[in-house]
């Protein structure tokens, strides 16, 4: 584990420690704010940040740039068909496809802002013939050759130029690996969703004829003597509530498969088939040791990476227009043959050219060039502020999603003897009710305890699975046990 803050976890008071890295988050941010901005060839150097997030301004992309690192989280959960939904989600995703496209026109700027700064090189001809006045031989000239010119950086602003378009392509990669994280989290909380739906179900189910085998007695006491009206309409309505109970899980799972059907552009009758083997079974996370996570995890968080970028982009921005308002060298030259043909007679041969050298220096253009610059500015100061926000929201997700699983954690234990004991006494009232020693409202009560218990201990492995989806998410693409 690397020396820094960690993001403890084993107790709740013990999240306290985790703070120390929005403090350190906050002494990185303080020195955003002192970046020099102005003309320079290169941008200015970054500062040192704290040693929990020494690696974040030289990070590489988010997982090294590979997809695959980000799929391999998911094994995890022992859900064989997750995996799977994920990459049907993230294939028909139109936010990926605005992501890739995204990439693509980043690329494209990278390509445009390193050409500024090389030589241009053009191939040049034509061909003309005609008569200059009226009695006079015909005419006919043809030209080829090569124009060149090349504009001086001596003030770096194409390099700026270029530093910023590369700054920007990198944290458009980011942003695609964000978006990777954002459909394969949406997916795998809607499969847990849908898995605790068919849970709950299958419990309303298995209640449900519990109580229809209760009416059944309870109306044959009553019409032989033994049990009260009054119990046999108590029991009729109970097995009513629950056959309306399951209707409603029923409908509800159904609206889940439809979402994923969405999701993963799949074939509801495919998508049917490759959930069926597990029904009802949620997700179950693997016991992976979270008693503290590194601060550094949040390097490989895209958006974090994104911002990152967003500030390096705003200083080049800034240096550029800086850059433009120095005078402007351009040197031109031209390479070529030329024939001519008139009355008979050719001439032909190599023509050449170097110059003009130009020069341009910036005198009255009614503050156009300064106001580029203030602008550029304000560019810079608002990535520093939205760099910011972005380490603060980071801290704040981690810590969310470490304090939810610790909780559910805790709560486990107490879950489970709930639900064991609940049913306990449900069967012993229902025996001494089939006895005849316990009322149809004792057995309705003790039905009513046991089934929530047990619904409440589904919810609680639901809420367990989520947080760890929330945790991949927060971490920008889940951890390693052994990372980093």
């Amino acid at each position: 584990m690397p020396q820094g803050t960690d993001f403890p976890v084993s107790d709740p008071q013990a999240l306290r420690p985790a703070f120390g890295l929005a403090l350190a988050a906050a002494a990185l941010l303080a020195g955003c704010a002192q970046w020099p901005v102005g003309p320079a060839q290169a941008p200015p150097a970054p500062p040192t940040p704290p040693a929990s997030l020494a690696a974040l301004w030289g990070a590489p992309l988010p997982h090294g740039g590979s997809p695959t690192d980000l799929t391999q989280w998911w094994q995890q959960l022992q859900a064989p068909a997750l995996p799977g939904l994920i990459s049907a989600a993230q294939a028909a995703s139109p936010t990926l496809a605005s992501a890739v496209a995204r990439v693509e026109r980043a690329r494209a700027a990278r390509v445009a802002a390193g050409a500024a700064g090389e030589p241009q090189l053009n191939l040049n001809g034509g061909a003309s013939t005609g008569r200059a006045s009226p009695g006079a031989r015909t005419a006919t000239s043809a030209n080829l050759g090569l124009q060149a010119g090349w504009e001086l950086d001596l003030f770096g602003a194409v390099a700026a130029g270029r530093q910023a378009a590369q700054a920007r392509f990198e944290g458009a990669q980011a942003g695609w690996h964000q978006a990777r994280v954002a459909v394969a989290a949406e997916t795998a909380s809607t499969y847990t969703a849908l898995r605790s739906c068919e849970a709950q179900r299958d419990l309303a189910k298995v209640d449900t004829a519990s109580r229809t085998e209760t009416t059944r007695l309870t109306e044959a006491s009553a019409k032989a003597g033994f049990t009260a009206p009054g119990d046999a309409a108590l029991a009729r309505a109970s097995a009513a509530q629950g056959r309306s109970t399951v209707l409603s899980l029923a409908a509800q799972c159904e609206t889940l498969l439809k979402v994923l059907v969405e999701l993963t552009d799949t074939p509801e009758a495919t998508l049917r088939a490759q959930l069926a083997p597990a029904t009802g079974a949620l997700p179950q996370p693997k016991p992976i040791a979270t008693a503290a996570l590194p601060a550094t995890l949040l390097t490989q968080r895209p958006d974090v990476v994104d911002a990152t970028r967003a500030v390096l982009a705003a200083v080049a921005d800034v240096n550029q227009s800086s850059a433009r308002e120095k005078p402007q060298i351009s040197l031109s030259g031209s390479l070529g043959g030329l024939a001519f043909r008139a009355g008979g007679e050719t001439q032909s041969g190599a023509v050449w050219s170097l110059g003009p050298l130009s020069i341009t220096l910036p005198l009255l253009d009614g503050g156009a060039r300064a106001a580029a610059t203030a602008a550029a500015r304000a560019g810079h100061e608002e990535a520093v502020a939205q760099y910011r926000a972005q380490v603060r929201r980071a801290v704040r997700e981690v810590e969310t999603s470490l304090v939810t699983l610790n909780a559910t954690a805790l709560r486990q234990t107490d879950a489970d003897a709930a639900a064991r004991d609940f049913e306990l006494a449900f069967r012993a009232t229902e025996a001494r009710q089939r006895g005849g020693l316990g009322s149809v409202f004792e057995l309705e009560a003790a039905r009513r305890n046991a089934l929530q218990a047990q619904s409440a201990l589904l919810e609680l492995q639901r809420e367990r699975v989520d947080a760890w989806i929330s945790l991949y998410r927060a971490l920008g693409g889940g951890w390693q046990e052994a990372a980093p």
